[in-house]
C-alpha cells in the first residue's frame, strides 16, 4: 500500500468516526489526557492546531489553557509551510478551510514546551501520516530544535503494516487516542 492510498482510506474512516455519536466524548477524554500531561510537566508554551471536523476537537482544552495564562501558539499558513502566531480571537477561515487568527508579526520565537499535532495515521515506524501537504514536516524540519515534546492525537489510530512514511515525516514522543 502506498502512503497516498493509506491516507485516502484513513481520511474516509476518520470522517465516519467524526460523525460517530461518541466522538465528542472521545474528544473530551483525549483533551483531559493532554491537560494532565500539561499540568504534570508544567508546560507553559504550547503549540496547538485549530481543529477541522475530522480532527480531535481541542477547542475546550485551548480555552482552559488560555485561562491559565499559558502561551498558546497556532499555525499561520505561509506558502508551503507555516509559522506560529499567538492564538487569539476572532478566527478567520482560510485556505483548505483552516481557521486562523489574524496575522501577527510581533511574536518572538521561544522554546515550545509541547507541540500537539493531529494525525491521519502512522506506520510501523510511528511517523506521522498527515493530510499530504507536508506543512508540519517543513515546519518541524526548521524548528525541531525549539520543540521539547511532541504529542500526536487522533480519535482512532490507524497504523499501516507497511513502512509508508519517509525519513522527513515527523515522529512524536507519545500518541494519544
Amino acid at each position: 500500500m502506498t502512503k497516498n492510498n493509506f491516507r485516502c482510506e484513513t481520511i474516509q474512516k476518520l470522517e465516519l468516526e467524526s460523525k460517530n455519536i461518541g466522538a465528542r466524548t472521545k474528544d473530551k477524554k483525549i483533551s483531559n489526557e493532554i491537560y494532565k500531561i500539561v499540568k504534570k510537566n508544567n508546560f507553559k508554551t504550547i503549540m496547538v492546531y485549530i481543529p477541522l471536523k475530522l480532527e480531535v476537537d481541542i477547542n475546550n482544552l485551548i480555552s482552559k489553557l488560555r485561562r491559565e495564562n499559558r502561551l498558546i501558539l497556532v499555525p499561520f499558513m505561509e506558502g508551503k509551510s507555516f509559522r506560529l502566531v499567538q492564538y487569539r480571537l476572532p478566527l478567520y477561515k482560510k485556505k483548505f478551510g483552516i481557521k486562523e487568527p489574524k496575522n501577527s508579526y510581533k511574536f518572538r520565537k521561544k522554546n515550545i514546551d509541547l507541540a500537539i499535532v493531529p494525525i491521519v495515521g502512522t506506520d510501523i515506524t510511528l511517523r506521522r501520516v498527515g493530510f499530504g501537504k507536508g506543512m508540519y514536516d517543513r515546519f518541524f524540519e526548521k524548528e525541531k530544535k525549539y520543540i521539547n515534546y511532541t504529542l500526536f492525537i487522533t480519535r482512532k489510530l490507524f497504523i499501516s503494516e507497511d513502512c509508508i512514511t519517509d525519513n522527513h515525516d515527523i515522529s512524536a514522543d507519545i500518541i494519544i487516542i
